[in-house]
């Protein structure tokens, strides 16, 4: 016998008050990225800009998918603690949902972690658990759910499945809708970085049902697993981790789909940083790491398609507001001491910026 849910429980009411947040919140803006040298060879660039998101980034999408995949799933009840192994930005915006929900949160993540993203974590009123390796999030995270009794919601198995990459307003859906009267509306190429790998799962499933053609880029950055994983197919392969925040994993992560990608690129770290440098003085305002590896791979395969005589757009995301990252990344003597000296990644990228204007 079919049952009516009570519209009175507490179940109704908290996905009524995501969807009431959602319905609150705007579409991400898409800036088109001024690179006229690239352009006068029919070669444009395109943003999506996540840092916009009440929480700042792009995993605002992703943990409101989560908590509704969660919630019907049955697994998140009234008076649940919510627990998460990441690196800061699901955390920040998870954070935000268990708060809408009146729920606890509790966040693992590596003493690394910038404190901004931890005062933001605070400020929605989670708690953050703090680990010396990234490897041990997981297991941490899972036996604090099952210290706390609560639920795990563990992003990097569920992302890929959480959002329904049909459409029904995914990020896909929205790049391509807001393309529609540039210059060349099916994109050449999305460039898109990992962490769970649920956004290169949606977008590149959303391109496949659509029938576009499309490609997925992932750049990756150096200590990653992805590269290999995509190489090999070899699901047991562990590395160090990324040093760029947010992306990269020390192993693979059943969200990340391989087949989904259709091209991997390596990308050093001080090239990220360079990069991110470049990207915040074009734009008049700072970014974050992500979104420079992100500009890295959207660079190289500009690149390619000058010398293969090719035209077409290339569209990624900005990832996140650089203000998160001032004590770490966006700080020179951090970022040396740290992943290393930036000169000559700096000349770099200047050299990939100004390739247009050889051709």
């Amino acid at each position: 016998m079919h049952t009516v849910t009570n519209p009175t429980s507490w179940l109704s009411r908290s996905i009524g008050l995501i969807e009431a947040d959602y319905l609150r919140s705007a579409d991400t803006h898409l800036i088109p990225l001024p690179l006229p040298e690239f352009a006068q060879q029919g070669i444009d660039f395109y943003l999506k800009d996540e840092s916009t998101h009440p929480t700042g980034s792009l995993k605002h999408r992703l943990a409101r998918s989560l908590f509704l995949y969660a919630l019907c799933n049955g697994w998140v009840h009234e008076g649940s603690t919510i627990v998460e192994a990441s690196s800061g930005s699901t955390a920040v915006s998870e954070a935000y949902f268990a708060r809408l929900l009146g729920l606890p949160f509790i966040a693992v993540m590596t003493r690394s972690t910038s404190p901004e993203k931890i005062a933001q974590i605070a400020f929605y009123g989670g708690q953050c658990h703090l680990v010396d390796n990234a490897t041990e999030v997981y297991a941490q995270a899972q036996a604090l759910a099952q210290q706390t009794g609560g639920h795990y919601m563990d992003q990097f198995t569920y992302a890929e499945r959480a959002t329904d990459w049909r459409g029904n307003n995914n990020i896909a859906q929205s790049m391509f809708s807001q393309m529609a009267r540039e210059r060349h509306p099916i994109p050449r190429w999305v460039v898109v970085g990992a962490g769970t790998g649920g956004t290169s799962a949606t977008v590149g499933r959303y391109i496949r049902y659509q029938q576009y053609a499309t490609q997925v880029c992932v750049p990756d950055p150096t200590g990653s697993v992805f590269g290999a994983y995509h190489r090999t197919g070899d699901a047991s392969i562990t590395g160090e981790g990324s040093r760029i925040e947010g992306i990269g994993r020390p192993r693979v992560e059943a969200s990340f789909i391989r087949t989904l990608v259709d091209r991997m690129l390596e990308v050093p770290n001080v090239d990220s940083v360079a990069a991110m440098r470049a990207l915040s003085h074009m734009l008049g305002r700072k970014v974050g790491p992500s979104t420079g590896t992100n500009f890295i791979g959207m660079l190289t395969l500009a690149q390619e398609m000058l010398q293969a005589g090719e035209q077409g757009s290339i569209l990624s995301l900005l990832c996140d507001a650089g203000e998160r990252y001032l004590p770490n990344y966006h700080c020179a003597e951090w970022v040396t001491t740290n992943l290393g000296e930036c000169t000559a990644a700096e000349q770099r990228v200047a050299r990939s910026i100004a390739a247009g204007r050889t051709q």
